[in-house]
């Protein structure tokens, strides 16, 4: 008898008080939700701010996905044959450039060095002329911290590197697509160069007669955009030549950097260390304006693109408030039979959410595949309706790159899923005011 009666007094939990919390709630959400879909304009808002927030996020990964492709492709193609970062001598030239170089490819930092001379001046061929920036470079320590060979379309780039006995013999020149347009002059062709005179003589008039190189054009590359017009190469002996340097000497040292994003920090460590007076330069004064439009960009789009996406979300707003004036009966009696503020809230967060949660994952999926396959669904559609979005005679690139970084598919999902979260909040607070005894008085 004593153990049947402690049995029987033994307190039982109750189970209405483990019901209030959220698996009743996201019970009577869903619930809701395919009630719902019968209901005519209550359907086509809700299916309104899910497709809106589909369509949010699924742009933003394509077009975050596109931004990433255009930096990758400025680090690794312009970045390829633009200097990483230079030291240019301010007057008198580097002496021992050889020894220089073995010295800073001894840091970790520097991937390659190589010698480089300057010169600007003018090509002619019969009476076409075109301004050009000449790099004296060696052949060898070149395609170290440039891949320019890989551009050659006709001739080659070794040719360059070919002895001369005497100096009357005509010297080779490598120039690029767009001279050789301009100037229509093709392979093996011998033009003329018109060089300033050399600088730093007290004895020199300033109107001097320029200096005038015959050369061979022994090579033609292609790399697109403004490069192709503006620039050329001939060996380093032949612009010290010109420039009256030592063999030894040179102008500038080009550096090619492991992380190019660290070239201002890394080139100005180095340029304190120097032996010599020189003047520091990096890619990011060069080509940095590049690097700066893409970010500027970036940070546009996104911001454009999540206003879309809060647009979007606020017709979660509309969809809750009409669900709260629908279910003020069920809401009365709810709270007659002990629900919590708690529980009514969290129904219909979890049935806003439900917008949220579809929207981004949609999106989020449509939106992978999109950036995935951008570069083929663009070039698809150049060759459907015969146009060109990017031209290589402009850019340096001549399509639509994209790569795809899953933090931004995380980041944009979530952005998406915070707002939808944050615009079902006041709705479901107002559920909660409802009182009762005003409702289920007038039933």
């Amino acid at each position: 008898m004593s153990k049947m009666s402690s049995s029987t007094n033994t307190p039982k939990k109750d189970s209405t008080s483990e019901s209030i919390f959220s698996p009743l709630s996201i019970f009577l959400a869903l619930r809701y939700v395919r009630r719902r879909h019968g209901q005519g304009f209550s359907t086509f808002i809700s299916a309104s701010s899910t497709i809106g927030i589909a369509l949010g996020t699924m742009i933003l990964i394509v077009v975050l996905s596109a931004m990433n492709g255009f930096e990758k492709a400025l680090a690794n193609k312009l970045l390829s044959i633009v200097p990483h970062a230079e030291l240019m001598s301010v007057n008198t030239p580097i002496p021992n450039w050889p020894e220089k170089v073995k010295r800073i490819q001894a840091s970790a930092e520097i991937a390659a060095a190589a010698p480089v001379i300057v010169l600007t001046g003018m090509m002619q061929h019969k009476t076409e002329l075109k301004a050009l920036e000449i790099r004296g470079v060696d052949v060898t320590l070149e395609t170290l911290v440039s891949d320019i060979e890989n551009y050659i379309i006709e001739g080659s780039w070794q040719a360059l590197d070919k002895k001369k006995t005497t100096e009357s013999v005509e010297q080779g020149i490598v120039i690029g697509a767009g001279v050789a347009k301009k100037l229509s002059v093709k392979l093996g062709d011998k033009v003329q160069l018109l060089l300033p005179s050399n600088h730093g003589s007290a004895k020199q008039s300033v109107f001097s007669s320029p200096i005038k190189r015959y050369v061979n054009i022994v090579g033609i590359f292609k790399f697109g955009g403004v490069v192709d017009e503006t620039l050329a190469y001939i060996s380093l002996p032949q612009a010290a030549n010109i420039k009256n340097y030592k063999l030894d000497e040179a102008q500038g040292i080009r550096l090619k950097f492991n992380d190019v994003f660290a070239a201002p920090k890394i080139i100005r460590d180095i340029a304190y260390k120097f032996e010599h007076y020189v003047y520091i330069k990096d890619w990011t004064r060069t080509q940095g304006h590049l690097f700066n439009d893409i970010q500027m960009v970036r940070m546009v789009m996104f911001i454009v693109l999540v206003l879309v996406i809060a647009v979007a979300s606020f017709n979660i707003v509309s969809t809750l408030i009409m669900a709260v004036n629908n279910k003020k009966g069920d809401i009365a009696i709810l709270k007659t039979m002990g629900a919590s503020s708690t529980l009514i809230m969290l129904t219909f967060i979890f049935q806003g959410l439900v917008n949220g949660l579809l929207g981004s994952i949609f999106g989020g999926g449509l939106g992978v595949v999109l950036a995935t396959n951008l570069a083929d669904i663009v070039a698809f559609i150049e060759r459907l309706f015969t146009l060109t979005l990017l031209s290589a005679d402009v850019y340096f690139i001549d399509h639509i790159p994209s790569h795809l970084q899953m933090s931004d598919v995380y980041i944009t999902v979530i952005t998406a899923l915070v707002m939808s979260l944050l615009a079902t909040i006041y709705p479901a607070w107002q559920a909660t005011k409802i009182e009762p005894a005003q409702v289920l008085g007038q039933l």
